[in-house]
């Protein structure tokens, strides 16, 4: 693959939050003639500009950013729902020649993006406890035998000790009457099939990192973040909402109700956020191989080559405020 842009339709910017990479994005669109597409499943809820560090309206004015904010905090925004909207975005970038530069850190959105989406249903939680019951109770081979005679493809293509994927089979034949194989004959193939992308994970130095995510918590504050929680504490939504457990948001909540001093809401978000980070590490190396590890201090160089001309410089860290 060369490495004019031509040959590819996007590049993927994943990394954890606060490594900078909004910044990188901004500066790759800039530089391509490109469009951000946000890929931060937080970041997508109109709600939460502030706490979930959203690029700035000044930044949005630079380059065209899409599906940031366009999704209220009152909707259980899934996966699936991403990729569509995702899709309508990729088909916009395509018509107009603009390279794609999806951005964010949540690893599911891209998951899906490049490896496709599985039609599955949701399988009903009492099937899925009665079958791990049975895995307990009568072991892992007797479930193989049950699902050979329910499903013998699947049976047939799995370790007769592969309790994962066998308690996973055996649920879905019991749910829906189908074997896994149909249905993912059936799921909605990868928007980004391998090569028609490029995808980096800025990696940090993770002592680096805490401290931008502890002086970042703090610029927030600073920026209004508690006040955007208490209007969304007002509404009254659902705790369970994907948006209500946006980093921060629960123990700032509890402060608005006067169940919490600030500083121990601020010390519980900024500990929730490092162990999000930690995870994103985590999930990544073990998900999505595919993506290059590029320390922030190296992205210019890897800007460059993936865009010739572009020279990107880190961002420096003075407010504490340094985009995701």
């Amino acid at each position: 693959m060369n490495s004019h842009h031509e040959s590819f339709e996007a590049v993927l910017i994943a990394g954890p939050t606060a490594s900078g990479k909004s910044a990188l994005a901004l500066e790759l669109a800039q530089k391509a003639g490109g469009v951000v597409i946000n890929a931060d499943s937080m970041q997508v809820y109109r709600d939460l500009r502030i706490i979930t560090a959203r690029p700035t309206l000044e930044e949005e004015a630079l380059v065209p950013h899409r599906l940031y904010g366009h999704v209220d905090a009152s909707v259980n925004y899934s996966a699936g729902a991403w990729v569509a909207d995702a899709g309508t975005m990729l088909a916009e970038a395509r018509a107009q020649n603009r390279l794609a530069v999806l951005v964010g850190g949540t690893g599911l959105y891209f998951k899906a993006l490049t490896r496709g989406l599985s039609a599955v249903p949701p399988i009903p939680p009492e099937i899925r406890e009665g079958v791990r019951a049975r895995l307990e109770r009568d072991g892992v081979e007797a479930l193989h035998a049950q699902l050979a005679r329910r499903d013998p493809a699947s049976a047939q293509r799995l370790k007769p000790r592969d309790r994962t994927r066998i308690t996973r089979a055996l649920e879905v034949v019991e749910a829906t009457g189908r074997s896994l194989i149909d249905w993912h004959r059936q799921g909605l193939p990868p928007l980004l099939p391998p090569g028609t992308f490029r995808a980096l994970f800025l990696a940090p130095d993770r002592e680096a990192l805490y401290a931008r995510i502890d002086a970042r918590f703090a610029a927030m504050l600073q920026a209004g973040a508690l006040e955007e929680v208490a209007h969304l504490a007002a509404r009254k939504l659902d705790s369970l909402l994907p948006a209500m457990k946006a980093h921060g948001v629960p123990a700032l909540i509890r402060h608005v109700r006067g169940e919490l001093a600030l500083a121990e809401a601020a010390t519980i978000g900024r500990a929730d956020t490092r162990h999000y980070a930690k995870r994103q590490f985590t999930w990544f190396r073990h998900q999505l191989p595919e993506f290059e590890w590029i320390r922030p201090e190296a992205a210019g160089e890897w800007l460059h080559d993936v865009i010739p001309g572009s020279r990107y410089r880190a961002p420096r860290n003075d407010s504490g405020l340094t985009r995701t």
